[in-house]
């Protein structure tokens, strides 16, 4: 190595350090005000500044570089949430040619038989004026106005009912998936 080249890279770990300090702060603010969490601002500044040094152009003017620097931080933030909130998707003939068969007939909604009993077993529970309340708003899912149309009632009465309606259907739900246990004091 000439003593040349070791003077310019002596002079560009310098310019690096000292870009460096004279950023940091700015940079890391920007990314903390972006982020929101300490840590992933920390994280980020790092990445932010390994991918300016390695295109620094050193020969720019410094109000030059510093835009630029916000440039990358700016692409370097988009990188992170674009990673972060990136879905898996896979098209209908990949998953046909993994083996998948489609959706199964009978739980097209997500409700299983046994489920499906147990709502109807808790809704036959159920005084009519309550039933009617809660199959009005989530099986037709009617709005409040539409269901009070439909009960002749007030929409205030309707979000009473309904208030009390779920109340009760969780009381017996809970009644009917609660352990029996005996309630003899024992002394």
């Amino acid at each position: 190595m000439t003593y040349t080249t070791c003077l310019a890279t002596e002079q560009t770990t310098w310019d690096a350090q000292t870009f460096y300090r004279e950023n940091i702060g700015l940079i890391y603010r920007y990314v903390y005000s972006k982020m929101g969490n300490r840590e992933e601002a920390e994280d980020l500044t790092s990445q932010i500044f390994l991918k300016a040094v390695r295109g620094l152009n050193y020969e720019r003017e410094a109000q030059s570089v510093r835009k630029w620097l916000f440039q990358v931080a700016r692409t370097t933030i988009a990188d992170h949430w674009r990673a972060h909130y990136r879905v898996t998707t896979s098209s209908l003939e990949v998953l046909l040619e993994a083996g998948w068969e489609g959706p199964v007939e009978e739980d097209l909604f997500g409700i299983n038989g046994k489920s499906a009993e147990r709502v109807q077993r808790i809704l036959q529970a159920l005084p009519q004026h309550y039933r009617e309340v809660l199959t009005c708003r989530f099986l037709l899912n009617l709005s409040i106005r539409d269901t009070a149309i439909r009960m002749g009632t007030t929409e205030g009465n309707v979000r009473t009912l309904q208030f009390r309606a779920l109340k009760r259907a969780a009381d017996l739900e809970g009644f009917a998936s609660a352990p029996l246990v005996n309630k003899t004091k024992s002394t």
